[in-house]
């Protein structure tokens, strides 16, 4: 019997870097899960790999942005599970670092839709769910640049010091109603969602402020250390932890 004994969690994001890792962790500690992605031949490609032949990995595309399929998301997975316990809010996308001045309507909307927006809508769509069942566990893939200025650019920042808030507050408020939901707060963590940064379109000046942040960071992580926090979170070990942000940054955040 593992750590989380056939419960049924769902993930977005799932198919690469910490999703896929939380995945795996998961199925390994006896969950059931349903895992969401915009990205269908990743999905495959994570269900072929799965440990246990995927026998209880369920994978459905859903770009997170848009309610009507995470409405189709949340239906599909209740009527094949019959219920919902976990919710890792994963998927995430990063800004190319501007400064607020920099931001454009779209890059800004893309940012929050993404990091703030699909985890909101999700949660919204849940909360009813586990207050029927007199339980859940929410668990939102935040960052320290949601704890600091200088991580990254206006965008990304504003998207995780508000998903922070919106952890905090959900966790307050259904505490008493067998919810809790909390935020893993990752340092720098050898994934692709820095790929698509063009440092080139840089400034100096803000180049060299990141520099001098990068050379405070001890090491880079990796997927599976941060999938090990989740499932922390994830299993009753936690039982006491509601409505915090727990730093897994190997000290970057402590100087």
């Amino acid at each position: 019997m593992g750590k989380l004994n056939s419960k049924v969690a769902l993930v977005t994001g799932a198919a690469s870097g910490i999703g896929r890792d939380v995945c795996y962790k998961f199925l390994e500690e006896d969950a059931v899960v349903i895992a969401a992605d915009v990205d269908a031949s990743a999905l495959e490609a994570l269900k072929k790999e799965a440990p246990g032949k995927g026998l209880r990995l369920h994978v459905i595309q859903c770009d997170i942005t848009k309610e009507r399929e995470l409405e189709r998301l949340v239906s599909a997975a209740i009527q094949e599970q019959g219920h919902i316990d976990i919710l890792v809010n994963n998927a995430g996308v990063m800004d190319n670092f501007e400064a607020v001045a920099d931001v454009s309507n779209s890059q800004w909307d893309r940012i929050m839709n993404v990091n703030l927006r699909g985890p909101f809508m999700l949660m919204r769509l849940l909360i009813p769910h586990f207050l029927h069942h007199k339980y859940g566990n929410i668990i939102n893939i935040s960052s320290i640049g949601g704890l600091q200025g200088g991580r990254a650019g206006a965008a990304y920042t504003t998207s995780k010091f508000a998903l922070n808030g919106l952890t905090k507050n959900t966790g307050y408020l259904y505490a008493e109603q067998g919810i809790r939901c909390n935020a893993v707060a990752p340092g720098a963590i050898e994934t692709h969602i820095g790929d698509a940064i063009d440092y080139t379109k840089l400034s100096k000046d803000m180049s060299e402020l990141l520099i001098t942040g990068m050379k405070l960071n001890p090491r880079m992580g990796k997927p599976k250390e941060i999938a090990e926090v989740v499932l922390f979170l994830a299993c009753e070990d936690s039982s006491m932890i509601n409505g915090e942000v727990l730093v897994a940054d190997a000290a970057w955040t402590a100087y």
